[in-house]
């Protein structure tokens, strides 16, 4: 990784990092092992050199990658909940967190290359998630548009099996037709 000072990134090296983080996923994602360099660094529109001085190896990309990419989802919660009522921020989500799993299940086969290099890309990445679930629903519960009863474990639980049936690309429609049936199921019951 980028040796790190401490510093902040200047605006344009910030800019040039999360442009390769954003090509590395679709990259990896559409090529699995097979992604060269250069191609990620085309699509990111830097050249190779400053691809390689912030990533030197692949292992640290895909590394950076994906928790980018987790940090993304659960970093997107605040804004959800300033912009929309509780009930529409956890649905948008809800929607965030498919596209998440869907980059996890194309880059699958260059994490477990990270995880075989003794690597743990996905050191704390449940406990973040845990926590952006957490924060909706406490959200929803307080404003009278989910059910007190369901755990934020329970609705992981639910998000964790749509993904791992429906997150493929392909399967887009039956994600959001599930999502929907799980936002459903946490209407509080009115008599």
């Amino acid at each position: 990784m980028a040796q790190d000072t401490g510093r902040p990134l200047r605006a344009d090296a910030q800019r040039n990092r999360d442009k390769i983080l954003a090509a590395a996923v679709r990259v990896f994602t559409e090529q699995g092992l097979d992604a060269h360099y250069e191609r990620i660094a085309k699509e990111a529109g830097v050249g190779t050199g400053t691809l390689y001085r912030n990533f030197p190896t692949r292992e640290t990309l895909i590394e950076a990658a994906y928790r980018n990419e987790v940090a993304r989802l659960c970093d997107a919660v605040p804004g959800l909940l300033a912009a929309q009522p509780p009930r529409e921020a956890l649905r948008i989500w809800m929607g965030h967190f498919i596209d998440y799993a869907t980059a996890k299940l194309g880059m699958a086969e260059a994490l477990r290359a990270v995880v075989a290099s003794g690597s743990d890309p996905y050191g704390h990445s449940r406990e973040m998630i845990q926590a952006a679930i957490t924060t909706l629903m406490e959200a929803g519960v307080t404003a009278g548009d989910l059910r007190s009863d369901i755990r934020p474990s329970d609705m992981f639980a639910a998000l964790a099996g749509i993904a791992l049936t429906s997150a493929a690309a392909d399967q887009r429609g039956q994600a959001e037709r599930l999502l929907g049936l799980t936002l459903d199921g946490l209407t509080p019951h009115r008599d």
